[in-house]
């Protein structure tokens, strides 16, 4: 007994310690330095705060060149920085982009208690990107700029190439979204038919009280929870919790920002529900810049079936589908070297030449 119980406070303190050290320690991004340590001429590593919309919103700038072509990053949620996950499995991209992780209104830093839930809308997104589009342009000498989204953050960007195609050199779609509320279906359906399958009782009780679709916040994270333990959300090894330790693991964040993550994504999801739950993007068909998805097999928290039928009906100059065999919702996390990759061979050059050929994968 004794020997389990110093265990346990052996455990505990260590527990303790490293809450200490994660709140205490300030969030910082490590320069670029060569294998002398000096700082790399023209490289950028800063993590700023700007006002954007009215409010002060935060921006991470990171590449070792800032003369390469810039992408925005649109993370999910709506609410969820993704700006660590990118940091811990996709920094390399640092080396061939200029990286810009933008937290949005309402998500991560950008997370304020006196943000007006009024101000919580598509258009005023829309226009935050705007602003953050062109300041990218202004303070680098770019002429457009890449829009790599994820999830939700795939309205913003849909929505924003369909009406900037003079700003934007390729429009990247992870995970894209179609019609929400019918992808909310297929995503419901699908976890009821997988808890039927698999007998478990709390999934079926907790699913049936929903029929035939989400109707709430609540009842979404709730669907949103079946889905991710039946494997629609990750196909094999990560976890939420497991993607929560990795952003923990980055010099950029600390427990504040995990403070931030749950204030930011309920106050988020809130905010927009009523208005995301109607999104149509289907109705988007005829872009003047090319256009990339990709795509989970196994997604079924936004059912990639859907993203699949919305990519055919397209039509643009270019576009481009890749099929990520080995994931679910989140390619650049459950598949990262083959995320970095595609955007190295297929995303790099739609930034720096014309191409007037339609392809489909």
């Amino acid at each position: 007994m004794k020997t389990r119980f110093a265990l346990f406070n052996r455990a505990f303190i260590l527990r303790v310690a490293l809450l200490l050290s994660l709140t205490s320690r300030s969030a910082y991004t490590p320069l670029f330095v060569d294998a002398d340590g000096h700082l790399i001429p023209g490289s950028i590593a800063t993590m700023e705060t700007v006002s954007i919309g009215g409010i002060p919103q935060s921006i991470w700038f990171r590449g070792v060149d800032t003369q390469k072509p810039a992408i925005i990053l649109l993370h999910g949620g709506p609410g969820i920085s993704e700006s660590a996950l990118f940091r811990h499995y996709d920094a390399v991209l640092e080396q061939h982009f200029l990286m810009v992780y933008w937290e949005q209104r309402g998500a991560g830093r950008s997370y304020h208690s006196d943000i007006s839930r009024d101000s919580m809308s598509i258009d005023q997104f829309e226009s935050d990107l705007d602003q953050v589009v062109d300041l990218v342009k202004q303070r680098f000498g770019k002429n457009k700029v890449i829009l790599l989204a994820h999830s939700w953050g795939t309205v913003l960007g849909t929505i924003y190439a369909y009406k900037h195609p003079e700003k934007v050199a390729a429009y990247v779609g992870v995970a894209q979204i179609a019609n929400f509320s019918e992808g909310e279906r297929h995503s419901y359906e699908w976890a009821l038919a997988q808890a039927i399958e698999r007998d478990n009782s709390a999934a079926i009780a907790d699913l049936q009280a929903m029929s035939p679709q989400p109707h709430s916040v609540d009842d979404e994270l709730t669907k949103g929870k079946w889905v991710e333990k039946f494997g629609g959300v990750f196909h094999q090894g990560l976890s939420t919790w497991k993607l929560i330790q990795s952003a923990l693991s980055t010099d950029e964040t600390s427990l504040v920002d995990l403070m931030k993550f749950w204030q930011g994504n309920r106050f988020s999801l809130e905010s927009l529900r009523p208005e995301y739950a109607n999104v149509d993007l289907t109705r988007y068909r005829s872009f003047k810049v090319p256009i990339v998805f990709f795509l989970g097999r196994h997604d079924w928290h936004i059912p990639s079936v859907l993203a699949e039928r919305y990519f055919k009906i397209i039509d643009t100059p270019c576009k481009r589908l890749v099929w990520f065999e080995e994931s679910a919702h989140n390619p650049p996390f459950e598949e990262p070297e083959k995320f970095i990759q595609v955007m190295l061979e297929e995303i790099l050059p739609l930034a720096t030449e014309h191409i007037s050929t339609s392809v489909y994968r």
